[in-house]
């Protein structure tokens, strides 16, 4: 039982990580918004979390099939492209931060509340309740 909670868990428990650590990526950005030449950064949730359960890309077994490739590395902060560069240098957009680190600041919360649910869920069951 155990192992199969604490695998239940896992995705869950790394997404809390990867989660928290693009909020500190993104509050950076936002901290260094009016720093000149300064490149906004950031990590793609959906490759970290992938790589961080060993899921690789998909692998083509037959010439025929098509390969398909992540625009993003795993394991590397990217650097965000500007949608209206500025003539200092920066690639910071508030705006755009702000809504970035919102998103996933409501993400985060989530998946600690979907870990509360299930830990609630299990001493509900221990209890016998």
């Amino acid at each position: 039982m155990i192992n199969t909670f604490k695998q239940q868990l896992e995705v869950f428990s790394k997404a809390i990580g990867i989660r928290n650590r693009r909020n500190e990526i993104l509050a950076s950005n936002i901290a260094n918004a009016a720093t000149p030449n300064y490149k906004a950064r950031d990590v793609d949730f959906e490759v970290e979390l992938a790589r961080s359960l060993s899921v690789g890309p998909i692998k083509t077994s037959n010439d025929a099939h098509f390969a398909v490739a992540s625009k993003n590395l795993p394991g590397k902060v990217q650097y965000r492209k500007p949608l209206q560069p500025s003539m200092d240098g920066n690639t910071v957009e508030l705006a755009v931060e702000q809504m970035e680190f919102a998103e996933n600041s409501v993400r985060y919360q989530t998946t600690l509340n979907f870990i509360n649910g299930k830990l609630s869920g299990l001493m509900s069951a221990i209890r016998g309740e």
